[in-house]
């Protein structure tokens, strides 16, 4: 029986969930693929979690070691109380930075999708030498990029009071959640509904919804942001595969059209799909991911 069990070959395509203490909290991550692969980590947006990649890391994983964590205040990782815990990007950021050198993740693709974008963007021009190459989805880093939707989080911007606070509550009910994964989606029912009904459920822990709505007041930090994220790009010209949902609730067309400017040699894939394209272009984005790195990364790393 020992002699079996020892030649059974390990299935490093399964997904692993794990937790990792940083800072003094409990962060939860999936983990698939062998770690000799090339590493790639995927950061999730709003209002979900690392379970937005359950599919996609089972299609990766047989070509990289893919990472994918909650943020604090997001999924399975720890809520500390708002009023100990300071919810802004740079804080998520320094957590999220302090746990990929926990797991020893310093040299990696970077798969960035919306809040991805302000926790990843701040992550790799602190640490250059750790991106290796990127993926963006939807992740905006250009104000063309905002449509009619971002007019009553500007009014927050200028004034948080309980006036202009009150319409944002709306993005967090479940009819709203469900709204976001669905809208502009050519094919609703391929989008399973435990991931807004699981969002939601996350949203009704206590401080939850006070932890969004700072984060809401506070992605205006990124918006000023938006001139040294473009300088580190035009600068750094990391090899960059962008796919761009073209019916997104949040984001306009230009938004990722607008990357061209300072990524001239980027590979961009405008797909006929919503906010979370990856639930319903998950091939389309599976395999141009596998595609992509060794024709342009290893390539360009080779010349």
């Amino acid at each position: 029986m020992n002699k079996l069990i020892s030649n059974q070959k390990v299935d490093n395509t399964r997904a692993l969930h794990k937790m990792v203490t940083v800072d003094g909290l409990s962060i939860f991550y999936r983990e698939a693929g062998d770690p000799v692969n090339p590493k790639i980590v995927l950061l999730h947006g709003f209002p979900s979690s690392s379970h937005q990649y359950r599919s996609l890391m089972s299609t990766l994983a047989d070509h990289f070691h893919v990472v994918a964590p909650d943020y604090p205040g997001f999924g399975n990782s720890d809520l500390p109380n708002p009023d100990k815990f300071n919810y802004t990007f740079d804080r998520l950021s320094e957590v999220i930075e302090d746990f990929l050198k926990a797991i020893g993740f310093t040299h990696f693709g970077l798969y960035m999708y919306d809040y991805g974008g302000p926790v990843g963007f701040r992550i790799i021009t602190r640490n250059s030498e750790w991106l290796e190459w990127l993926v963006i989805q939807n992740a905006n880093a250009y104000e063309i990029g905002f449509n009619s939707a971002w007019d009553g989080l500007r009014a927050f911007w200028k004034n948080r009071t309980s006036e202009t606070q009150a319409p944002l509550r709306q993005f967090l009910q479940l009819d709203t959640i469900r709204q976001i994964y669905l809208y502009g989606h050519k094919d609703p029912e391929a989008i399973n509904p435990d991931n807004w009904n699981m969002d939601y459920r996350f949203t009704e822990r206590p401080h939850a919804q006070r932890v969004q709505l700072d984060l809401f007041y506070d992605y205006r930090t990124n918006v000023a942001m938006y001139p040294l994220w473009q300088k580190f790009l035009r600068e750094h010209q990391p090899p960059a595969l962008i796919f761009w949902g073209q019916n997104d609730l949040f984001f306009t067309r230009e938004g990722g059209e607008a990357f061209l400017k300072d990524l001239p040699n980027a590979e961009i894939h405008r797909l006929n799909s919503g906010h979370f394209a990856v639930e319903d272009c998950l091939g389309e984005i599976s395999s141009n991911i596998k595609r992509f790195y060794p024709e342009k990364v290893v390539k360009e790393v080779g010349d």
